[in-house]
């Protein structure tokens, strides 16, 4: 047990030292765990191997796994339905265009121009199409721009776009089977019976000191994740799945999602995004960075190429049209999954692993640094936001409105 109480002190040490860096460099503390996890393994692994965790402990894919699990729930929970009956075409299109554009273009360079084989090509192609909830949301929370209309609407977005990443890895690469559907109608019977069961529940036994409805979710959230993983789905497909179908119950419960906001950011996601940031090869990229470039070139150009004109037709004022392609420019959670999908299955190679993962982390920090400090919408944060956080997001950005 000495070795694992000195690992976790040391991963919540690197967490500290991230949440601080993102106050000092006011950038989003999503943004910064990455960033640690990328520099921890070269730097602090040269220097005390000994004490550098392991990235592949049961213990801590568990936790970082939770942490994925629990932030795409809340990041669900935070879609107001009324919002998406109103926005679901704009959700829709740009969510959808968000995916094919990026999912075509990067196959193709990775065929074309790295001369990968057809299926790892496809590979790129899904791994690089996503965007990223997690670090949407994260950004979106930091900011209050969660409790807007315009935050709601690019979640809705982000989950039509991921939602078709999950669907173009299954229908290329994961065998379609009996399990496929018995997992497809247990979701699917879970999501429309839950609202209506999650209201009884927290109504007899909620509001009690022993947390139960906590404990409620988090056996929703484990039981179709074991059953998603049973199939050969990943767990964190239903967890947003539950929390859109209890955005009109759990996500109004403030009390609750404030509960649950403390658990997630406060130990579970720091391992999710340090560990993420971990598995960069640094090395590797310097000493070949062709690859890396070219795809992560081809990412955001074809994103930008696709996201940007669907702003456009869709009358998205102007400053958040680029914000709103920045963001839907991300990548994280499902691009790792699907380029670990391709190693583990021999797809691809770790090579072409390495390149992958570098431009999915990539993707998640530069697109936001540059919308947060250029293109936040200020005029959007909420007001009833204190003066010092809206001070320090108004930092991150130039000021031109002075």
């Amino acid at each position: 047990m000495t070795e694992i109480w000195s690992t976790a002190s040391f991963w919540i040490a690197l967490a500290l030292v991230a949440g601080l860096l993102s106050i000092l460099l006011r950038i989003a503390t999503a943004l910064s765990e990455i960033t640690v996890g990328m520099f921890a393994q070269l730097v602090v692994g040269a220097l005390v191997a000994p004490l550098l965790p392991s990235v592949n402990a049961d213990w801590v894919k568990f936790l970082a796994g939770t942490g994925a699990i629990l932030i795409t729930f809340l990041a669900g929970a935070e879609l107001d339905p009324d919002v998406f009956k109103r926005k679901w075409k704009e959700a829709t299109g740009i969510g959808l265009i968000g995916f094919f554009a990026p999912f075509l273009g990067c196959a193709a360079i990775a065929y074309y121009l790295l001369h990968w084989s057809g299926q790892a090509s496809w590979l790129a192609g899904v791994a690089l199409s996503t965007t990223s909830v997690a670090v949407v949301y994260a950004v979106m929370l930091e900011f209050g721009l969660n409790r807007t209309e315009y935050g709601k609407t690019v979640l809705a977005a982000c989950f039509i776009n991921d939602l078709g990443t999950v669907l173009a890895l299954g229908f290329l690469f994961a065998p379609f089977d009996w399990k496929t559907v018995v997992f497809a109608v247990a979701t699917t019977l879970v999501c429309v019976s839950l609202p209506w069961l999650t209201r009884q529940f927290f109504k007899r036994y909620g509001n009690r000191p022993s947390e139960l409805e906590a404990k409620y979710l988090l056996l929703m959230l484990f039981g179709l994740g074991a059953l998603a993983a049973w199939a050969g789905s990943e767990a964190v497909l239903p967890a947003y799945l539950i929390g859109m179908a209890l955005a009109g119950s759990v996500g109004r419960d403030h009390a609750l999602v404030k509960r649950l906001r403390t658990l997630t950011f406060g130990l579970l996601t720091p391992f999710y995004f340090i560990r993420a940031g971990s598995f960069v090869s640094l090395p590797v990229l310097v000493a070949a960075p062709l690859g890396f470039v070219l795809l992560f070139i081809a990412k955001m150009v074809t994103k930008f190429m696709g996201v940007y004109p669907a702003t456009v037709f869709y009358k998205t004022p102007r400053r958040e049209r680029m914000y709103t392609t920045l963001l839907m420019s991300t990548g994280l959670t499902f691009g790792s999954i699907s380029a670990l999908y391709g190693l583990s299955h021999g797809i691809i190679d770790q090579a072409q692993y390495s390149y992958l993962i570098a431009t999915v982390v990539g993707s998640a920090v530069v697109p936001t640094l540059i919308a947060n400090a250029f293109f936040l919408p200020h005029h959007l944060l909420p007001q009833d936001m204190s003066t010092e956080e809206r001070d320090a997001a108004a930092a991150t950005i130039a000021d031109e409105d002075a």
